[in-house]
Formats: C-alpha cells, structure tokens, sequence
C-alpha cells in the first residue's frame, strides 16, 4: 500500500503522476528528451543506463519498464537486458556502453565517485563528452526517479507482459504522449 492516498490501480511512477499532475509534466518531458531525444547514443543504450541504475536502486518497476524498452529496442532481447544488469562487464555489448554502465553505477551511488580514469576509459571507447553528460544526467535523473516511486512506496505489478506491452508502447509513443493519456482518464 502506497505511503499517500494515490488513485488505484495505477503502476509505479505513473501513481504519483496522476496524484500530481502538475509535476508530471516536467519529469515526462526530462525522460523524452534523455531517452529519446536525436543523440549519438542508441535508444537502447540509453534505456539500458536507465534499467542498469534502476536495477542497482532495486526499483522494480523502472527497472522492469524501461528493461522492457530497451529490450523492445533490442528486437525482443530480454536475456541480454538481464545479463547487462547482472554483469555489464561481461554482457555482450559494446566497450563503449560498458564504460557509460561504469560511469552509471557510480553515479547511481554518488557523483563524486566518477573519477578521471572513468572519463579517460570512456573517451578511450569512443564517447563523446555528450555522451557522458547525458550519461551522468540519465543515471542522476533514474535516481531521483527511483526515489520517488520507492520513497511512495508505490504499486509495482509483478506480470512481464505489462512490462513488454508498457516498453513497446514507450517506444512508439514517448513518455509525455503515454502521461498525457493516463492524465486524460484520472
């Protein structure tokens, strides 16, 4: 049961939207430009940083939503989505992610453990100084995040099916269009 009287039967951070709407909009719209917006860095790739830092937070249901969305960007591939989040390091994916994941899960524990060396490893794979500020930005972002479906004590469901039919509908739809519908029937 959620700490604050929230509208039933409405999953994760979508309850505290509806409770809220007038905050709701900023935070779809931070999430729309993060994960969506034009960028050098894949959908998926950034998708993956949310899941990954949402997975070492243990918020199951942004882990399990935008682990859905990477994975419908990934044609499907939930294995690999879990094996990232288990192990990045020997997930096969590219060096380059695997030094965004690192630079993600200090973030996720506290800003300044990002240190040169994990920069310099980046840069050595190919990021961009973008790509590292969006990096940085999505796992802070995915925090705070997290922290606000968790802090709420919100309803997570348990049914994968929700999560790929929820990931597929991110995907195509964009976060601010999914919240305006939701917004709509409350």
């Amino acid at each position: 049961m959620a700490h604050i009287r929230l509208p039933e039967g409405i999953p994760g951070i979508l309850g505290p939207m509806a409770f809220s709407p007038e905050t709701a909009r900023p935070l779809n719209e931070l999430a729309e430009v993060l994960l969506r917006a034009p960028s050098t860095l894949a959908q998926a790739d950034r998708e993956m940083i949310a899941t990954y830092v949402s997975s070492q937070n243990d918020c199951h249901f942004c882990q399990s939503a935008h682990g859905a969305a990477a994975a419908h960007y990934l044609g499907g591939n939930e294995a690999l989505v879990n094996e990232i989040k288990l192990n990045f390091e020997t997930a096969p994916i590219s060096d380059k992610l695997k030094a965004l994941l690192a630079i993600a899960g200090k973030v996720q524990k506290g800003g300044k453990l990002v240190t040169g060396e994990d920069v310099r490893r980046a840069r050595g794979e190919g990021a961009t100084d973008k790509e590292i500020h969006d990096t940085v930005l999505i796992a802070a972002a995915f925090s705070m995040f997290n922290r606000y479906v968790d802090g709420l004590a919100t309803w997570a469901p348990t049914d994968p099916q929700m999560y790929r039919e929820n990931g597929k509908r991110l995907a195509q739809e964009g976060y601010v269009k999914a919240t305006e519908r939701l917004l709509a029937n409350t």
